[in-house]
């Protein structure tokens, strides 16, 4: 399947393992111009995504054999799918499986029962903030760390990091902002594409994970206590 820009060669794997489900997403998504490809279980989805390398993948958590934390992992540890971006759907409404979620590398989460408006727009949401970047084709240097949107790769001291659609977006709007005090608010808005009303937490959990990955670098993150984050502004 293409990835190219326009919405009609973007492709969409569903991996959810109750048929309905399924049909009322292919719905929705056909209707707004993507294409779909379907798995009922966690294997054959892993396999439909290494095959067909979708822009998107909707993982459902309660799978049959391989649940979707394993396919998650293995997604994000093959160089062939770590960069295709996640969309978890999971019956689990609990804040510490969000949290989990995000820290397996999913780039956002949606609760069952769920509005398919509200989906789809998240789905357009993340594939044209993705497009978008790779059309910037801009690169930020950062003392070693170095931001390169053509490929979509962050690396330091040309080490490459494994970033997640959503962190490599994350980091790119703190890097590139610099010096400048970021709300959570902003960054939901900018980064995610739209107003996470409540789950402000959700900027914190890959804050947190962004740190961790760019190691020493992450010390260049700073929290503004009751505000958002900002980047320092100068190399030490």
């Amino acid at each position: 399947m293409s990835r190219g820009g326009d919405l009609a060669t973007k492709s969409i794997l569903i991996i959810e393992d109750e048929k309905d489900i399924v049909d009322l997403l292919e719905y929705h998504l056909k209707q707004s111009h993507f294409s779909v490809i379907a798995a009922l279980d966690g294997a054959s989805g892993l396999e439909r995504a290494r095959k067909e390398r979708p822009s998107l993948i909707i993982l459902d958590l309660m799978l049959p054999g391989m649940d979707g934390k394993e396919v998650c992992r293995a997604l994000k540890s093959n160089p062939l799918t770590q960069s295709i971006p996640i969309l978890m759907l999971t019956a689990k409404a609990e804040e510490v499986d969000r949290i989990i979620g995000f820290e397996l590398g999913a780039d956002d989460y949606v609760t069952k029962p769920f509005s398919p408006r509200e989906l789809v727009l998240r789905v357009k949401a993340i594939t044209q903030r993705i497009e978008g970047e790779r059309e910037g084709g801009k690169t930020i240097q950062f003392g070693d760390l170095l931001i390169d949107a053509d490929r979509h790769q962050v690396s330091i001291k040309r080490r490459a990091l494994r970033l997640t659609a959503t962190e490599f977006k994350l980091l790119t709007e703190l890097v590139s902002k610099r010096g400048r005090v970021q709300t959570r608010e902003q960054l939901l808005n900018t980064v995610w594409g739209y107003t996470y009303e409540g789950y402000a937490r959700t900027v914190d959990t890959h804050v947190r994970r962004l740190r961790e990955k760019l190691g020493s670098y992450g010390e260049y993150i700073e929290t503004i206590r009751g505000v958002g984050y900002r980047f320092q502004e100068e190399v030490k």
